[in-house]
This record gives C-alpha cells, structure tokens and sequence, in this order.
C-alpha cells in the first residue's frame, strides 16, 4: 500500500491575555488554529501570513512572526496514516480578528478547550502551554 502524502500546512498563533486565537469553519463543531495548507512554491512563513489575512482579516507585522514549534499527527478527517505537519508561528498584529469568508467565526481558547480541537490543535495548545504562553 502506498504511504499517503503529508499535508502540509501553516498556522498561526496569535495569543493574547495568555489565550489563543482558533476558528470554526463551515457549521462544523471543531476549533482549529487559523492556516491552511503551503502552496507550492510558497514558504510556511509566507503562508502563515496569507493564511492569516485569508481567514481572520488581519495584516501581521512581518517583523513579528516567529516559528514556534511543528507538530506532525494523525490528520483530522483523513485516511488513518495521513499525516498533518503544522509549522506554527507565533505573531501579532494591532487588529482585532474577525471571521472572514473562509470562517464562521473566531474563538479566545485555552487548554481547558482541548477537547473541541482534532489532534493537531489539542497538540499546539500543550505546546503553547508548556511555554507558558496560555493557561
């Protein structure tokens, strides 16, 4: 059996009051953290700033965004085997996010809402709680 390609994406943390910024996408009940998948050609970096604009209408101050950590799980809704590999990037912007076209809405989260996020996010919120960013 052929192994199934990883997805590769890009996201972005933006944390505020030691809680970070995820979304709802398309009525569905889960939280993820605001990115989507790397064009080609494309870095993660500049894809995590697109990303940004694309879903939560927000400019990032390129000087600002920094690689945090990658996180590489199973693939929420995937093949059992198909990977996801998040590059997360930690970012600020002076704007306050909003729910663009691609989402329906946005979400202050800590690690007490673990449990709404498929594994890639439930990974990124230990991540950024284990460096003290969020409760």
């Amino acid at each position: 059996m052929a192994e199934l390609p990883t997805i590769l994406v890009a996201a972005v943390a933006l944390v505020r009051d030691r809680r970070v910024l995820m979304v709802t996408a398309r009525g569905r009940d889960v939280v993820y953290m605001p990115g989507g998948k790397i064009d080609a050609g494309e870095t993660a970096f500049d894809a995590a700033i697109r990303e940004a604009r694309e879903e939560i209408s927000v400019d990032l101050d390129r000087a600002s965004v920094t690689e945090l950590f990658t996180v590489t799980v199973q693939a929420h809704g995937e093949p059992e085997g198909r990977l996801v590999e998040m590059r997360v990037f930690q970012a600020s912007t002076p704007d306050e996010p909003v729910a663009s076209a691609e989402v329906d809405a946005v979400h202050w989260v800590t690690t007490l809402d673990a449990d709404r996020c498929p594994p890639a996010g439930r990974e990124t919120l230990t991540r950024l709680a284990s460096l003290n960013l969020i409760d």
